[in-house]
């Protein structure tokens, strides 16, 4: 499982290098593309290609080759293979034939996005591509919103004002995220602010070329139960639409402590620290 540059073609390792050459064959998401690189870098090595409508048809194969005593590389037309891209039923065929699988890692657009974007990264979750449709988009989105972990999505250009909307939706507009666009190439940047922000941003200025969306995790506010007891209001995200409704933090707080029986002072206090630690945390 050889990781190979995302854009810039500088970025692939020796390690990398040495490989594509020694194995028998390189099978490639697209042959093309792959052939580019292994020019660049005056690597002959055979090439087949291993996409995902073809998968089905090409693990077999590949699997009685290797079987049969060959060394073969798997790429991906940009970073690590399996992740977001084709790979995962070979290494599991692989395994399950006996075969030994090692990685010859490098870059992966996740990991150098969350990176970069000052959102906290001591546990994050990896997403991948949100679905294209409204409702499943809505639904998928909707799960997470109480992840407390920083979130990583890679989604399209063309859809990513529509996603932000989404996102918006399911964890507040406040919510604090970065948007990384064309990741390590000429015209790579990176833009922070929070969902509502972006959206905004973006959809006045369409953004172009491969993009990776990371979203901080819901903050670790409790929860107050009403004195029913089969109501439960999250005073964080109360806080929130209230906010988003154009109320001030003072008057949402007054609201949130009126239908939770919290004091309104302790309700503020807390808001203002939640910010302040958000503040810290981007």
């Amino acid at each position: 499982m050889v990781a190979t540059p995302i854009g810039n073609p500088d970025d692939i390792s020796a390690r990398a290098i040495r490989t594509l050459e020694a194995v028998n064959l390189i099978a490639c998401e697209d042959t093309r593309r792959t052939g580019q690189l292994l020019a660049r870098h005056q690597i002959h090595t055979p090439t087949v290609s291993h996409y995902e409508h073809n998968e089905e048809r090409r693990v077999p194969e590949l699997i009685e080759r290797l079987k049969a005593g060959e060394k073969i590389a798997l790429v991906t037309d940009a970073g690590t293979p399996a992740i977001s891209d084709p790979g995962f039923r070979l290494v599991r065929a692989a395994l399950e034939a006996d075969v030994r699988v090692i990685a010859v890692p490098g870059p992966s657009a996740a990991i150098a996005a969350i990176s970069i974007a000052g959102i906290p990264t001591d546990r994050f979750t990896f997403e991948g591509f949100v679905p294209a449709r409204d409702a499943a988009r809505g639904k998928s989105l909707d799960e997470l919103r109480r992840e407390p972990r920083t979130m990583v999505f890679y989604e399209a250009s063309r859809r990513l004002a529509d996603t932000l909307v989404a996102m918006a939706a399911a964890f507040g507009g406040s919510r604090d995220a970065a948007i990384i666009c064309e990741i390590t190439k000429t015209y790579e940047r990176t833009i922070r602010g929070t969902l509502a922000d972006l959206e905004s941003h973006f959809r006045a200025t369409p953004a172009l070329g491969e993009i990776v969306i990371v979203v901080a995790g819901k903050p670790d506010t409790p929860s107050v139960e009403a004195e029913t007891g089969d109501v439960t209001i999250d005073v964080h995200e109360a806080l929130e639409a209230l906010r988003e409704a154009g109320l001030g933090l003072k008057q949402a707080s007054a609201v949130v402590a009126r239908l939770t029986g919290m004091n309104r002072r302790e309700v503020y206090r807390d808001a203002l620290k939640s910010r302040e630690d958000d503040s810290k945390d981007g």
